[in-house]
């Protein structure tokens, strides 16, 4: 595919470290409009996204995607920022994590005539504010909604197809503050200890099994991941003791659930206690259908593999496209994502650009 490599190395040789943008998204306008798209460029605060569309019959298929990128770090082999081939293997930050896969689908979309759409986001690896979230809206408030949408994360594990996924865990964090009353250690009774209080509580929590998993998801597991006192001495009773913890939940439950649940815990352990909650997303789940085979029998024909479906993984911008129509995710392997020297094999690139024709040949049959 002769538009694939030159389009991925000038996308990598665009510096767009959250939140900058480093031309990325006018290079994809611009090759998208010659290819007969119409693109809508949509900045949201200091953010750079668009929609990209092009006629035809039948229903629409989106992909999407991000240009952002995480900073690159020292020790590379090769300029992060240049798109160096060698020996078959394309570097730089965003080759995996996942201009690879913009890159790829374009490349697959200059193949066909058939009814496309795309979301491209400057804003997954940052807040994720002025991103995904504001350009759905404004899809949904201009009729663009597509009827199904697939979204080129690195989901493969190991080696190309071997993974897509249909849905995604929760996460959220929690800061947990339990007031005492500082006091010297040698006399309590004239101090009122807070990690006295927060420590039962934490435990309560750790003890309590959340569920035993469903079939598409694993159990649901909360994680301790910080606690705090700020206390240098060893016979000082602190004022104040904290906690930070992470939830990652299945789609049995909800934010808000397992808000009331931490606060009815603290309730009974730690009645004064500061709760703070942040949620990163809820848990989704696309029900295998129609769209979810269409993509795992385009990966198959084209790898040989038939993909395991699963919700593993973190967090990702399909969790608010859920709210809005089906969604899938299927991309580059992930072992390189985010690391020094990420990198992909060209033939790995120029595998997924087939498997994303396929996909939309079949989808537009």
């Amino acid at each position: 595919m002769s538009l694939l490599l030159p389009l991925a190395q000038a996308l990598l040789r665009c510096n767009s470290v959250t939140p900058a943008d480093g031309g990325a998204q006018a290079l994809l306008a611009a090759q998208l409009e010659t290819l007969g798209f119409t693109v809508t460029r949509l900045r949201f605060g200091e953010i750079e996204n668009f929609y990209a569309e092009r006629p035809g019959p039948g229903p629409t298929l989106c992909f999407a995607g991000h240009t952002d990128v995480v900073p690159p770090g020292d020790g590379w082999r090769h300029d992060p920022f240049s798109g160096v081939l060698e020996n078959g293997v394309m570097y730089g930050r965003g080759a995996v994590d996942m201009k690879g896969a913009i890159a790829a689908f374009i490349a697959a979309a200059a193949k066909t005539t058939a009814r496309l759409a795309l979301l491209i986001t400057g804003d997954e690896e940052g807040a994720a504010r002025d991103g995904t979230v504001r350009v759905l809206e404004w899809m949904q408030a201009n009729g663009k909604i597509p009827d199904f949408c697939v979204v080129g994360e690195p989901t493969s594990r190991a080696v190309l197809g071997d993974v897509m996924k249909i849905g995604r865990r929760g996460s959220m964090n929690a800061r947990i503050t339990v007031t005492g009353r500082q006091g010297h250690a040698a006399y309590p009774h004239l101090a009122d200890n807070p990690i006295h209080r927060l420590v039962p509580a934490l435990a309560a929590m750790m003890a309590h099994r959340l569920d035993d998993g469903t079939a598409w998801f694993e159990p649901s597991s909360l994680q301790v991941t910080s606690v705090d006192v700020g206390n240098p001495a060893s016979n000082v009773i602190p004022g104040t003791a904290s906690a930070r913890l992470n939830i990652r939940f299945n789609d049995t439950h909800s934010s808000d659930r397992l808000t009331d649940w931490l606060t009815e815990t603290l309730a009974v352990f730690a009645p004064e206690a500061k709760l703070d909650v942040q949620v990163s997303g809820e848990a989704f789940l696309t029900q295998p259908g129609a769209h979810t085979k269409a993509l795992a029998a385009a990966v198959e024909k084209i790898t040989g593999r038939v993909p395991e479906q699963n919700t593993g993984g973190g967090t990702s911008d399909a969790r608010f496209i859920a709210r809005y129509c089906p969604v899938a995710e299927f991309g580059l392997v992930g072992a390189t994502m985010h690391k020094t020297d990420e990198c992909v094999p060209i033939a790995e690139l120029e595998q997924l650009a087939s498997v994303y024709q396929a996909l939309i040949e079949g989808f537009s049959a």
